[in-house]
């Protein structure tokens, strides 16, 4: 058998002669970064494939207590290489790579092992990753591609939370998914025009999206509304949550998935904050800092734009979210989601969206503890909250996983009723008044600035 070490590296010279397949994770943000990455000479497809097959393909070549997300993307791989599809010998694979102390860290490794176990030695893996590592990866990321992936992110935030705030009362079925698929296009169009990645152009579109889903005709009734958190592959790969959003959608919910980017930002962040918390360079720290303000003014621009029509909500800033972590989790919790992953479930509850699924891979250690583990601290602030953790793996059924949700969701449809259907009066959830014998010795965190009302 090949050795491992001896793996095919991909070279600059392969992207004029390999496709490289892509795992899908975000669709409507991953359609936008597939055509930006054409644009660049590079051949791409975002593999669709999922359903069992893909599961099972991923347990013949990975051990079964390997993360969840490594299993189905390494089968997703493996299944599209077998499918007679694509010409083994002129195709590579593009994976992300974390860094930190993740297990995505190793999915290549992993992924290289199952390539030679499958009978693929020859198909080379790229690496995209932040953190130096696969430093002789001959993917290359031109600033021209950074800015286009970067705007991808804020346009796929951009529509998936509009879309989401439309499609439960649109009038016409399929009216939200239509915008979407416009849209999408339509950035795809102008990053092939060399447009659509500056201030203005961003601004521009962001206006005219947010002014076309506010003109689709819809009728706005009392919803239970849903969030969903969790480990970052299985919050929005409809293949890792079977289907979540599409679900808790025809359960008659409104959805809210917060975005992409606060998890680059988080990212970002994490790296000035380690040179703050435990030191190392000064350098790093200001570089990390300068790419979170060059984000910070493209999010404005995208807040602004959705703030404009008083009937949807604006997603928090990141800045804003992140204040939320204050005296409930440290920012030094930084595995995985981390204190992030806590961040959005308060900034959910602040924002009328009380009921949550957390959304996790078995065994996901930084899920457990700021996840799951951030339960009970949560409901101690939010008596309302109404939090389910929910465990994804090849062995846990569809249907148990559904019918989880759905107990959670009667407690919802119940409070719902009771309530009429009001959200509070500044979208937000009311402080409860504590004392001290409720949370001894526990200071709790400051309200920030109120955020936009949720219409």
């Amino acid at each position: 058998m090949q050795s491992v070490q001896a793996y095919p590296k991909f070279t600059p010279e392969m992207k004029a002669t390999h496709t490289l397949l892509i795992p899908n994770m975000a669709p409507i943000h991953f359609e936008m970064m597939r055509a930006a990455m054409e644009d660049e000479g590079y051949r791409v497809k975002v593999l669709g494939s999922g359903g069992h097959a893909v599961a099972q393909e991923g347990l013949r070549y990975v051990h079964n207590d390997t993360c969840y997300p490594a299993l189905l993307v390494i089968g997703q791989f493996i299944n599209a290489l077998k499918s007679g599809a694509y010409d083994v010998n002129h195709t590579a694979l593009l994976i992300t790579q974390t860094g930190g102390g993740c297990r995505a860290s190793n999915y290549i490794h992993l992924l290289r092992k199952a390539l030679v176990k499958a009978g693929f030695p020859q198909v080379p893996v790229a690496s995209l990753n932040f953190s130096g590592l696969e430093k002789d990866s001959g993917f290359r990321l031109s600033p021209t591609l950074l800015r286009r992936f970067a705007a991808s992110i804020f346009y796929g935030d951009a529509l998936m939370s509009l879309a989401n705030q439309t499609r439960p009362y649109e009038n016409e079925p399929g009216a939200a998914d239509a915008c979407v698929a416009r849209w999408t296009r339509e950035v795809a169009r102008q990053f092939g025009a060399g447009r659509g990645v500056s201030k203005a152009d961003m601004a521009k579109n962001f206006a005219a999206i947010a002014a076309e889903f506010a003109a689709v005709p819809v009728t706005r009734v009392p919803k239970v509304k849903v969030g969903v958190v969790g480990e970052i592959y299985v919050k929005y790969s409809p293949l890792g949550n079977n289907g979540l959003e599409r679900f808790l959608q025809g359960e008659g919910c409104e959805v809210n998935l917060p975005g992409l980017m606060g998890f680059v930002q988080y990212c970002v962040a994490n790296m000035a904050e380690t040179v703050r918390l435990y030191g190392g360079s000064k350098f790093e720290e200001w570089g990390a800092d300068a790419v979170l303000a060059w984000l910070a003014a493209r999010e404005a621009l995208m807040l602004d734009a959705i703030r404009a029509y008083p009937q949807f909500h604006a997603p928090t800033s990141f800045v804003d979210t992140k204040k939320l972590t204050q005296g409930v989790i440290g920012i030094g919790n930084k595995m995985g989601e981390g204190w992030l992953l806590t961040a959005e479930m308060i900034e959910l509850q602040m924002t009328g969206f009380e009921n949550i699924v957390c959304a996790q891979p078995f065994g996901c250690l930084p899920n457990h503890i700021c996840g799951k583990g951030m339960i009970n601290r949560i409901r101690a602030i939010y008596p309302q909250a109404n939090i389910t953790p929910i465990d994804y793996d090849p062995g846990a059924t569809r249907v148990n996983q559904e019918n989880r949700i759905k107990l959670m969701l009667s407690v919802a449809r119940e409070r719902l009723g009771q309530s009429g259907g009001t959200p509070p009066a500044d979208g937000r959830a009311e402080r409860p008044a504590y004392g001290g014998a409720d949370l001894p010795g526990i200071s709790l965190p400051p309200f920030p600035d109120p955020v936009p009302a949720h219409v």
